[in-house]
């Protein structure tokens, strides 16, 4: 819930020639009242930080009109550990320790993922979320990774 991020989304949207088809709200997409209006639900490397991310899917789900998804882009690091690590993974590792875990692992029975969080653990949370659909994007970046996720 970041009005000032949504004011200059909306500022940029004014300027792309593209309001007539995309808009920006602030809004609480827990609220019921949302169900089933969205084409897509994009999460960017912001999975990883949540206490309950699979409450979180589950509310990104319901939000999914037919035929909807969401998109989840979060960091890039090898699908298991191999010490010592890459150079990018150690450096996902320093910063997770410092503010990505530690926010995660607020609440009862949190999820205490961090910033290193491989495709099988999104897979396995958006199973649980009630996710049919889960697929890696081919998508080459050298720091996020992309799933979409389907009802």
């Amino acid at each position: 819930m970041d009005a000032a991020s949504i004011a200059a989304a909306r500022r940029h949207l004014a300027e792309s020639g593209l309001d007539d088809r995309l808009a920006f709200h602030l809004r609480d997409a827990a609220d019921e009242k949302l169900a089933g209006t969205y084409d897509l639900v994009y999460i960017h490397e912001a999975l990883h930080d949540m206490s309950y991310p699979v409450r979180i899917l589950s509310a990104c789900r319901a939000l999914l009109a037919d035929g909807g998804s969401v998109i989840v882009a979060d960091e890039r690091v090898p699908d298991e550990f191999d010490p010592p690590g890459d150079d990018i993974e150690r450096f996902y590792y320093d910063f997770s320790i410092f503010h990505c875990l530690p926010v995660g692992m607020v609440g009862e029975h949190a999820a205490e993922t961090g910033t290193v969080m491989r495709a099988g653990t999104v897979r396995r949370y958006a199973q649980e979320a009630g996710f049919g659909g889960f697929q890696v994007l081919p998508i080459e970046n050298d720091f996020y990774r992309f799933y979409r996720l389907a009802p």
